[in-house]
């Protein structure tokens, strides 16, 4: 029998809401994780991608990672992993020096044994190069196979992953696919295959109301059980008011009012044919009662723009092509994927697209650069970043789009109504194959030491 802890999207450096209470809560949630892990001797934990919420992780989060690590090679439980789409780097990953100071394994095609279990790894790939991928994995000398990914696969909703295709064209018949990258819990069976998200860690979006938490995976007797356990994170306050006529502001307080706020994070929703309501005095109202952070989103404000014709056969295609036809920089759309793909929620957009810019312009000073229209109206250069897969067609080498956004939103995954919230937030491709990534080295002489493992992170970085 095997036992593990399947788990993923902890997102650990999110400053969500710009608050460094709720960057805590992140690292906090995985450190939960990792001592459940190692009170109820499980046999690993098994991470399904995006450790970390972006690909330059402070100090702060990296030492605490560290260490929550190290206390699970204390107790003796191995850390499998792959790498998700927010933590790709076109060079070497995170992970990669992890296994290299002893402390993780990144799974790939040969698989890694324990127990009676071999497990598998495939990081994100871009859908543009999915047609890449051929799933030949090592043949197993085990009873038990499972496949740790991170996409958004079918039949869950906005998959663009095709599991039936996966699962056909793999050289391994997988017991269960362990799946990261939509924050919100789920399963189905696909011709005796179990395919399952562990959901996120922490809400990383306001979208994610229900509990957080991971899954507890048992391989015995030639089957796979799954049971999902929950995680004690930071409480949410969700209000949803909807205003009738003569309705306003003195109403919509009196509602927030009524909820315990200490502490929490407090989401307002205003629906309805009230009065207008101005967002700071809620917000205000909310905070001098406690709450840690308030934010209103008043659904009744609907901003005007320029109307487009989208075919709605294919409204994706559509937006696309319009896009292409402005002639953008990788820079204008990469802002236009974080705010479009993400479904940020409005309250939020301001926020997150300059943090988004400023990140870029520190990146790449020529990021903004426009492209070249389709009509060829334009005449400067497209940057690095243009090349690729803005469009869905492959991209040019083997160099990852570093822009920071995903082909495809999804509701619950990382970032939907938050400051650079999730599952659509970074469609970061890695120079390593997804299939066939290398495998844990053993661990330098003396490599667990504080000073030798901030010295090993400084050669690194």
């Amino acid at each position: 029998m095997t036992r593990v802890i399947h788990t993923g999207d902890t997102h650990i450096g999110y400053r969500q809401y710009h608050s460094a209470e709720r960057r805590a809560d992140f690292l906090a949630a995985f450190e939960r994780v990792a001592a459940d892990a190692v009170d109820d001797g499980v046999d690993a934990v098994v991470h399904a991608g995006d450790l970390f919420h972006d690909r330059r992780p402070d100090i702060g989060d990296l030492l605490g990672t560290l260490d929550v690590l190290r206390d699970l090679d204390d107790a003796g439980v191995p850390f499998l992993a792959i790498v998700g789409n927010h933590e790709g780097t076109r060079g070497g990953q995170w992970l990669d020096l992890f296994s290299r100071m002893g402390l993780a394994t990144r799974l790939g095609s040969e698989g890694v044994e324990i127990g009676e279990t071999t497990f598998y790894g495939l990081d994100h790939v871009p859908a543009s190069r999915r047609d890449e991928l051929e799933y030949d994995f090592a043949p197993p000398e085990t009873e038990h196979t499972a496949l740790v990914a991170h996409g958004l696969f079918e039949p869950f909703a906005y998959a663009d992953w095709d599991t039936q295709e996966l699962l056909e064209q793999a050289s391994v018949e997988f017991d269960v696919m362990l799946l990261g990258d939509n924050h919100q819990p789920d399963r189905a069976e696909i011709e005796g295959t179990w395919v399952t998200y562990c959901g996120s860690t922490e809400r990383a979006s306001a979208s994610e109301r229900d509990d957080r938490g991971y899954n507890l995976v048992e391989f015995a007797e030639g089957e796979a059980h799954i049971t999902r356990r929950r995680l004690d994170t930071r409480e949410f306050v969700f209000i949803d008011a909807e205003l009738g006529e003569g309705e306003g502001a003195e109403r919509l307080l009196e509602r927030v009012g009524q909820h315990e706020l200490e502490d929490r994070v407090v989401i307002v929703t205003v629906e309805g044919e009230g009065e207008p309501i101005t967002p700071a005095e809620v917000e205000s109202f909310a905070s001098e009662r406690g709450a840690l952070i308030a934010r209103v989103n008043d659904k009744r404000e609907i901003e005007g723009g320029e109307a487009v014709d989208v075919s709605f056969s294919d409204p994706d295609a559509a937006v696309r092509e319009r896009l292409r036809e402005m002639g953008l920089s990788a820079a204008a759309g990469d802002v236009d994927e974080t705010v479009r793909a993400s479904k940020i929620a409005d309250s939020n957009v301001r926020e997150t697209v300059e943090e988004r810019v400023r990140t870029l312009i520190k990146e790449d000073p020529g990021a903004f650069e426009t492209a070249t229209k389709a009509d060829g109206s334009a005449t400067s250069e497209p940057t690095t970043a243009d090349e690729g897969s803005r469009d869905g067609s492959p991209t040019a080498g083997p160099e990852a789009d570093e822009s920071g956004a995903d082909e495809a939103g999804v509701e619950g995954s990382e970032a939907d109504e938050t400051e650079a919230d999730d599952p659509a937030m970074g469609d970061s491709e890695t120079d390593e194959p997804a299939v066939g990534a290398t495998e844990a080295t053993e661990r330098p002489e003396g490599a667990t030491s504080d000073g030798q493992a901030q010295s090993s992170m400084e050669e690194y970085l």
